[in-house]
């Protein structure tokens, strides 16, 4: 259990702002903390790390305290066994894809541990390139691995995708998923993307105005009614096509378009490029719009 509670005063675009907040996370739980910009949500994460200090706080890992500021306890940042992975990718330009991960290995190098990385990341031919030669999800790939290199117990993960396309947002949210399974971490996403929350998180904690106000699965928090089924996927309206006394709707799920029949009445609400959770008990699916 990772325990956190965290107090600070920040500059918002209305004045200044309290955050003051209070969660815990279970053992090898994937959160997603939610919520405008400006909420605070950055901040949370770097305090989380000990790259901020709050002016008054604790967070407890299992039996360890990280921080304690009334007892003037507060670890750094490479003492925390965190991995964090930023928006940009901070990757060394002069440095291979190699390098960089033996750069964050530290002393402490586990070439096996770092082999399996670049194999799982599907950078096992990228390893000789540098930066600049990659793509962007390329890049991103490389950052993930380069956070796990040191084997951390948590993975903070600060809008990492936001600037990819759709396509590649797919694939690197798979590699995430398979990652935070593979190495049993307990990763904490900052997102904006109901879909991409729907599809990687167990919990959301939403974030207003640096309060937590909710905090739930992701199907309760952004459908208005609670759903149930075998299966339940998040994706993308592409087309709403009328035939007759049902609509037929084209939904991106991952890689994969399927079709789905709806009557008039279900899908008044939902338009092309809107997010929609699909789920079905058996072969009647039911299509909810996200908001």
């Amino acid at each position: 259990m990772i325990e956190c509670e965290f107090q600070k005063t920040l500059k918002a675009a209305s004045g200044e702002m309290l955050l003051d907040v209070n969660f815990s996370l279970k053992k090898r739980s994937f959160t997603v903390i939610y919520g405008e910009s400006g909420a605070g949500k950055t901040t949370i994460l770097r305090m989380m790390a000990g790259l901020l200090a709050p002016e008054d706080g604790r967070m407890k890992v299992e039996e360890t305290v990280w921080l304690d500021t009334q007892r003037k306890i507060s670890l750094e940042p490479q003492k925390r066994n965190i991995g964090m992975v930023f928006q940009d990718y901070a990757l060394f330009p002069n440095m291979t894809v190699e390098e960089n991960l033996e750069f964050a290995s530290g002393s402490k190098k586990d070439k096996s541990h770092l082999e399996e990385l670049i194999y799982i990341t599907g950078l096992s031919g990228f390893k000789d390139r540098k930066p600049a030669t990659l793509s962007g999800g390329q890049q991103q790939r490389v950052a993930l691995a380069r956070a796990l290199v040191r084997k951390p117990k948590i993975l903070l993960l600060d809008e990492p995708l936001s600037a990819l396309d759709h396509s590649i947002r797919g694939k690197l949210q798979d590699y995430i998923l398979k990652l935070h399974r593979k190495f049993a971490l307990t990763t904490v996403l900052i997102s904006h993307d109901p879909g991409e929350i729907i599809k990687l998180a167990d919990k959301v904690l939403v974030l207003e105005n640096g309060q937590i106000t909710r905090e739930d699965k992701p199907v309760t928090i952004f459908t208005k009614s609670k759903l149930s089924g075998k299966f339940q996927f998040a994706g993308e309206v592409l087309e709403i096509k009328p035939e007759g006394v049902v609509t037929i709707l084209s939904i991106l799920i991952g890689r994969n378009v399927i079709k789905v029949i709806c009557m008039e009445e279900e899908v008044k609400t939902i338009k092309a490029g809107d997010q929609v959770l699909v789920a079905s008990k058996a072969f009647n699916p039911v299509v909810k719009k996200i908001k």
